[in-house]
């Protein structure tokens, strides 16, 4: 399922909320966080995608952005270890989910694609587990 989302469009344009400027003495994360906000979403990198879904930033036009990344690999990797892109996406509030039961869907179809669990670190599993278990019980 390809995702209808003007992908020359930033997340200030598309969630029409422009943010101040971050403070002078704004964390790596703060700054790095608000510059990615006025990228056009088709640009954002794998990491890009990891930093912002880890925040909880533009989660309705990036989870599914990421749910198309992680179809083709599930353990696309940012900047921190394989697989942290499916961590961040995993570890988003059940109400998200809730919110976005296609997107689950699709989720829990790939992370069912990852047959082999001990591919996983013991952390990564933890969460596919949890994961599932939770929207088997939602």
């Amino acid at each position: 399922m390809t995702v209808s989302i003007d992908r020359s469009r930033s997340l200030e344009e598309l969630e029409r909320d422009r943010w101040q400027a971050p403070p002078p003495d704004a964390t790596y994360l703060i700054a790095t966080a608000h510059a990615l906000r006025s990228r056009p979403v088709g640009t954002l990198t794998v990491e890009d995608l990891r930093l912002l879904i880890g925040q909880d930033i533009g989660l309705p036009v990036l989870l599914p952005l990421a749910v198309e990344v992680l179809r083709d690999n599930p353990l696309a990797e940012g900047h921190m270890y394989e697989g942290d892109l499916l961590r961040a996406v995993l570890t988003r509030n059940s109400t998200v989910w809730s919110a976005h039961p296609e997107l689950a869907r699709q989720l829990t179809f790939i992370v069912g694609g990852l047959s082999v669990l001990s591919v996983l670190s013991p952390n990564l599993r933890s969460e596919v587990e949890r994961f599932v278990g939770a929207i088997q019980n939602s």
